[in-house]
């Protein structure tokens, strides 16, 4: 019973981070700032595809999770939304928001994330675009490397593994965190006009 009232409080704090008109960047505006930060604009000329997520939220209190909504786009065209949800279990206290986006290097990573509840490993990781941000977003994106500068001229360097990596630019929040998770990500086929 304890931990179903922790996990509400949780719900509660992810929500009050993803209000604040600050954090309430347009998509266009997240995949701009992605496009500026170093190594990560150079994927969308070579990517099959990608997923952004303008806004995720992270909270914890022993139990942690996080959610957020994202577009998914081949060619620079959006071909459907999906959901990121990711829960955590150990040492952990306070929130956070993050802008995340994932690459494709191919068709058959495309697929892979695409073919329903997609999810990454507890033990992968992220390359941070601004200074003095934990790289662990949970996910078995890209290779975990350091940044510096902010989020428009951030020095990143990133790579593909498993045909996918993921970079992450944090919003505001502060975290205290020792925890064991992953993300797991629904798709939904934008509807044909």
């Amino acid at each position: 019973m304890r931990t179903l009232q922790s996990f509400r409080l949780l719900l509660v704090v992810a929500s009050v981070l993803l209000t604040p008109a600050a954090w309430a960047d347009s998509l266009t505006d997240t995949i701009d700032v992605f496009k500026k930060a170093g190594a990560s604009g150079e994927f969308f000329n070579t990517a099959y595809a990608y997923a952004v997520f303008p806004n995720i939220g992270k909270a914890g209190i022993g139990v942690g999770g996080a959610r957020g909504k994202g577009r998914v786009f081949v060619g620079g065209v959006s071909v459907g939304e999906s959901t990121m949800t990711q829960l955590s279990v150990g040492l952990q206290f306070g929130g956070q928001a993050y802008s995340q986006i994932i690459f494709f290097e191919d068709q058959r990573a495309f697929d892979e994330f695409v073919s329903g509840n997609f999810a990454f490993g507890a033990n992968a990781s992220a390359v941070a675009i601004t200074a003095g941000v934990s790289a662990g977003a949970n996910t078995l994106g890209g290779a975990g490397a350091g940044a510096s500068g902010g989020k428009n001229d951030a020095v990143t360097v990133g790579e593909y593994y498993r045909g996918m990596a993921t970079f992450t630019v944090a919003k505001g929040g502060l975290m205290y965190e020792a925890s064991v998770g992953g993300q797991k990500f629904s798709f939904k086929p934008a509807k044909a006009k």
